[in-house]
């Protein structure tokens, strides 16, 4: 009976063994799942798609993704810090490899990029810094000489006279600060300037027209307007043409999108600075390959920016 009662027992241990085994490697088999491809896997959070500039961005990191066999997976916070926290918390469990964030709001965004740091995924950004956390690179553009570029066209093209709106963006970003900034040093230099209106449009064409219509009707002269994107200055310049005040107005964005060049091109438009967009989604993807290789990358890529005018305008690459 004694043998019996430890056979029986050993047999016990036995299935118990082989269950544990079996269910070790049933979660090894899920926790690998997304890696059985073989390709490297990246998480994209886009601070927002409704945006023809952060699309651009979108693409040009699916175009390198797709040439280097990267498993590209992106999401949309919709300008929604609160959005973008619970996009990256699902990103960190899709086992992803590197994370690449383009920040809706530099304060906001450090919870998201500790939560990466915590569970030791690479993270960094794109367009927009982090004001918290540890990102490995950033990559982006100079925007305080982007402003410095503006203000410097308005007072070549207005000989440093006249009456100057500024159409501000989101201020809670680097980016929005850093061009107000540039600009304003220039301006604040130039005794011929004076600025009559300053606001901020959050970098949204419909904003930035409402915005334009109040200055338009509160100011009978204006000699300039900068507006510190593309899509804020499209919307000032649907604004000025609707008041029939086109022709007296030198207006200039930031970001060289499509739409912005081919109103250089119409004449309706008198400048912008190239920041493309693609580029910057092609060396996002390219960084995330260098990190997954262990190579060193730069603590800060900043890419160039240049003006744009009818003078150049047909020779400027965006892709």
């Amino acid at each position: 009976m004694k043998k019996i009662i430890s056979l029986l027992a050993m047999f016990v241990v036995i299935i118990g063994l082989v269950g544990c085994s079996m269910d070790e490697g049933s979660s090894k088999k899920t926790d690998s799942k997304a890696k059985d491809n073989g390709k490297l896997k990246v998480g994209l959070s886009m601070n927002t798609l409704n945006n023809p500039f952060f699309v651009a961005v979108k693409e040009g990191a699916e175009a390198q993704a797709k040439e280097d066999k990267v498993d590209l997976v992106i999401t949309d916070a919709q300008n929604d810090p609160g959005k973008q926290l619970s996009d990256v918390e699902n990103l960190l469990q899709q086992n992803i490899d590197v994370l690449i964030i383009d920040p809706t709001d530099s304060d906001a965004i450090a919870q998201a990029v500790k939560k990466a740091n915590d569970a030791k995924i690479p993270v960094f950004t794109i367009d927009r810094n982090s004001n918290g956390g540890e990102v490995i690179t950033h990559i982006g553009f100079d925007a305080l000489k982007s402003g410095n570029i503006a203000g410097n066209f308005l007072k070549d093209a207005l000989g440093g006279k006249g009456n100057i709106v500024e159409i501000q963006g989101i201020l809670g970003t680097n980016v929005g600060q850093f061009r107000s900034k540039g600009f304003n040093e220039i301006i604040d230099a130039t005794p011929g300037f004076k600025v009559v209106a300053k606001q901020a449009a959050n970098f949204d064409r419909g904003e930035a027209m409402k915005v334009m219509e109040d200055i338009l009707q509160a100011n009978p002269k204006i000699d300039g307007v900068y507006a510190a994107n593309d899509e804020m200055a499209l919307g000032a310049l649907a604004a000025i043409e609707a008041a029939g005040r086109l022709d007296e107005i030198t207006l200039i964005g930031c970001d060289a999108i499509d739409p912005s060049l081919e109103a250089i091109k119409a004449g309706k438009m008198e400048a912008t600075i190239a920041e493309p967009p693609f580029f910057l989604g092609k060396e996002a993807v390219l960084t995330a390959l260098k990190i997954s290789k262990k190579e060193s990358v730069e603590k800060e890529v900043i890419l160039d920016s240049t003006l744009v005018t009818k003078d150049n305008v047909t020779t400027v690459k965006t892709k």
